[in-house]
């Protein structure tokens, strides 16, 4: 089987999101057996400067729909960032899992060379498509899923490095 465009995206961002939404129910279970307050930890952050567990899930969220979008020339379904319980936060992560089980190999083929622009705070970027998922896309993608996982790690919400990786089925 050769890499294709498709296969570096959807199924990539689609387990990362699966894996989120199993860290989101174990946050959600340590919450209600600790008594914890789900604010907390929706709010919590690793250091002051960083974005919120919620905004860490958002821009996976983000990420994923809009690298697809990007490559496909189209727009990704906009959610707005107003997310404050595990429920809305996996409520999210549903809707960008069903945006991506709509994306087939044929709607990104030819992408890999399309040429892709982004703004990222005062860098703007023009990468050949897969050099954007590659060098972009991707490292963003799982930066904040790493930084969600830390978050809750620290808060002690009982995940490991398999909760990290997921199922392999």
């Amino acid at each position: 089987m050769s890499v294709t465009m498709y296969n570096l995206t959807v199924p990539v961002f689609s387990r990362g999101l699966t894996v989120l939404s199993t860290l989101l129910t174990k946050a959600e279970a340590h919450a209600a057996e600790t008594g914890v307050s789900v604010e907390s930890l929706v709010s919590a952050r690793l250091v002051e400067d960083m974005l919120p567990l919620s905004g860490q899930i958002q821009r996976v969220s983000d990420t994923a729909k809009n690298t697809v979008g990007r490559l496909m020339t189209i727009a990704a379904p906009s959610f707005p960032d107003t997310e404050a319980t595990f429920a809305e936060l996996k409520a999210r992560v549903e809707k960008t899992l069903a945006f991506l089980q709509t994306i087939t190999a044929q709607d990104l083929e030819g992408s890999d060379t399309r040429d892709i622009s982004v703004k990222f705070g005062k860098l703007e970027l023009t990468l050949s498509g897969s050099d954007y998922v590659l060098k972009f896309a991707i490292p963003n993608f799982f930066f904040h899923v790493t930084t969600a996982y830390d978050i809750l790690r620290a808060q002690g919400v009982p995940v490991g490095k398999a909760d990290y990786l997921g199922a392999y089925s």
